[in-house]
């Protein structure tokens, strides 16, 4: 059985990326292939190294996933959640890991109590005790104290889980410095593969995601949820200098390989993403 070189596939996969483009050359390549007498050994070839970059790209790319998420599980159910727990509850920290918890916990139970006394006034309630009124009050602050106890745990668990899974990841890219060379030939291989018409749409359809006049309010929505996660303080400052700065610079990112890659190798690509974004 033959091995493959990576040599042999960065040259299988980019002999046709050159100063002139590819839709042009692809013709005089198709032509001298099909004067080759030996065409048929190179395409099966071909097709051989294909194969092979396939199935360890996909092999890797899936290591490189279900690896940090599997080590950051298991740590954070078997080492560092009983750690975790046990220090939470011999030690008895404060209940908020910071400001925006508190802001939440005290909001819950206004509301709460706005919502007993209304339905005092509005006769729902037939029977007014006060003495009860105060005792579930009591009971709905005992249970937000319980609930944002465990939150605050659980913002700590996660932090130290997930520097476990970005530890494994980054051993995983040290390892397997052959293996990310594959992945991103074979990504290069798919990304240049694609039909003018697919890398536009795919252009257009990132850039509205990321970059859109509309992705402000979905950067607010993951910027606040990964902050809960961590159980870090929800600075609204933070998040709308955030949501000011780094779509811009994800945009310039896009015009940057637009311009200085996919310009030189597909010309039309970038001809047609200008006409489907106009």
């Amino acid at each position: 059985m033959k091995y493959w070189t990576l040599e042999d596939i960065n040259k299988s996969n980019f002999d046709k990326l050159g100063l002139v483009p590819r839709s042009i050359t692809k013709i005089f390549n198709k032509f001298k292939k099909e004067l080759d007498p030996n065409a048929e050994i190179e395409t099966i070839e071909e097709f051989r190294i294909s194969r092979y970059l396939t199935v360890s790209s996909t092999k890797y790319l899936l290591l490189l996933i279900l690896v940090p998420i599997i080590i950051g599980q298991l740590s954070k159910s078997l080492i560092v959640g009983p750690c975790v727990d046990y220090c939470w509850n011999h030690y008895k920290p404060n209940i908020f890991l910071n400001s925006s918890q508190q802001e939440r916990a005290f909001a819950e139970l206004e509301q709460f109590e706005e919502k007993i006394h209304f339905e005092i006034l509005i006769g729902k309630r037939n029977d007014i005790d006060y003495s009860l009124v105060e005792q579930q009050i009591r009971m709905k602050a005992i249970e937000l104290a319980q609930q944002y106890s465990n939150e605050s745990a659980n913002a700590i668990k996660n932090i130290v889980s997930e520097m476990c899974s970005i530890t494994a990841f980054m051993g995983l890219l040290i390892i397997g410095q052959k293996q990310i060379s594959i992945l991103k030939s074979f990504i290069n291989e798919v990304i240049y593969g694609l039909s003018d018409t697919a890398k536009a749409f795919l252009i257009i359809l990132f850039t509205d995601i990321f970059v859109g006049f509309h992705s402000p309010h979905g950067w607010e929505v993951i910027i606040e949820s990964m902050l809960r996660h961590f159980g870090l303080p929800e600075s609204r400052d933070f998040i709308f200098l955030f949501i000011s700065t780094f779509p811009v610079i994800l945009d310039t990112i896009f015009k940057y390989w637009i311009f200085r890659y996919l310009n030189r190798v597909s010309p039309s690509a970038v001809a047609t993403y200008h006409n489907m974004n106009e």
